[in-house]
């Protein structure tokens, strides 16, 4: 079939969109009429880092759409159905078969590889190859070819344009505080960088009960909104002194930092600042660069540094939990929404970059 899609064919140039020959779903695969889809800040940098992800290829990877066609041996959703598209896992590794599908040993091959397993992609344009399945879904796109494991069926009564960032920014902030981390009640929480992945993470540790919730961020818009959806503080860095502010706020220290900036320095600061036992979730994967921590810091005050991807989320169970939390009003998510035209992708990838977009979603055509 034919497909319209967002094509990324140079390293750190703009989108394409172009028309592509999409094959019809293998007897594992779903394809996926999209509605909308989140761009993330993963979308941007595979865009722009060479080697990682080949070109040209089609990215995109918080997809939300209709169900149009499923394989032979499809048994969890049918045509029809809505449905968020999330990150794609083997289902086999000791990883998968133990429920955390978000550490799959073969996550590289599934995210990033721009193909099956068999070394094929789904997508053409005449006799040339574009690599698809980013993140099992490549949903920069009008339709999409997922597996069984990755589409996740929803609630129909929620707009379904409104869902697809569920599938990796909104479930990775909101999923690290309370599946990662599992914030207790009456704790301190410092949340580093506000933009989607983050300001998820604020309304996590508000849902929680977090006691202090510390926003930090550069841009003042961002940390207002923050306020509003549940930070307790806001911090500037370009107009205060972060830690010297830390300290006043909790003297006693953090008990849990989420970092989403991948910004050294602070994130070195922040652990310095944490209670015993305090425990810092590094999700920004953006520089892949190495962390240096005080040994004795660690050990003696039984602090603990850990990766966390995707929040420790399993998808089935989180993503209808979070809807069913915005549902009731206590995880208004679609406040950090802002709506694109297809036509639109590249401003909206600027708007994001510069901050006037917290999440932009792409709407596709109605036809």
């Amino acid at each position: 079939m034919e497909i319209t899609a967002a094509v990324c064919r140079e390293t750190q140039q703009p989108f394409s969109l172009e028309k592509l020959a999409l094959e019809a779903p293998r007897p594992n695969e779903v394809l996926v009429k999209i509605v909308a889809t989140g761009i993330c800040h993963t979308d941007v940098n595979m865009r722009n880092t060479d080697g990682f992800t080949p070109k040209p290829t089609v990215l995109g990877h918080e997809g939300a759409g209709i169900v149009e066609k499923v394989g032979d041996s499809v048994k969890k959703v049918k045509p029809g159905d809505p449905v968020v598209i999330t990150f794609d896992s083997c289902g086999n590794c000791l990883s998968c078969i133990q429920g955390d599908a978000a550490y799959c040993q073969y996550l590289g091959r599934h995210a990033f590889s721009g193909k099956r397993i068999d070394g094929t992609t789904s997508l053409r344009k005449g006799s040339e190859q574009i690599h698809s399945h980013f993140f099992g879904q490549s949903s920069f796109a009008t339709y999409s070819i997922c597996t069984e494991r990755n589409v996740i069926p929803v609630d129909s009564s929620v707009p379904l344009e409104l869902l697809g960032p569920l599938g990796c920014g909104i479930q990775t902030g909101a999923s690290t505080v309370i599946n990662a981390l599992k914030v207790p009640a009456g704790s301190r929480i410092g949340v580093l960088g506000v933009g989607s992945v983050g300001m998820a993470s604020v309304m996590a540790a508000h849902l929680c009960g977090a006691a202090t919730i510390i926003a930090l961020d550069t841009q003042a818009s961002r940390l207002a909104l923050a306020k509003e959806l549940g930070a307790t503080h806001a911090i500037n860095g370009t107009e205060e002194d972060t830690f010297a502010r830390i300290r006043e706020i909790a003297p006693q220290g953090l008990n849990y930092v989420v970092d989403t900036t991948g910004h050294l320095g602070i994130i070195k600061e922040a652990v310095g600042h944490m209670t015993p036992r305090g425990v810092c979730a590094l999700i920004n994967t953006a520089k892949g660069a190495d962390a240096h921590i005080n040994i004795l810091q660690m050990v003696l005050g039984g602090r603990t540094v850990r990766g966390v991807h995707q929040g420790d989320s399993v998808p089935d169970i989180f993503i209808p939990q979070m809807i069913e939390l915005y549902k009731q009003g206590r995880f208004p998510f679609d406040r950090l929404i802002r709506f694109y035209d297809f036509a639109d992708i590249n401003q909206a990838v600027e708007d994001m970059e510069s901050g006037v977009a917290i999440k932009p979603v792409i709407r596709m055509p109605l036809t």
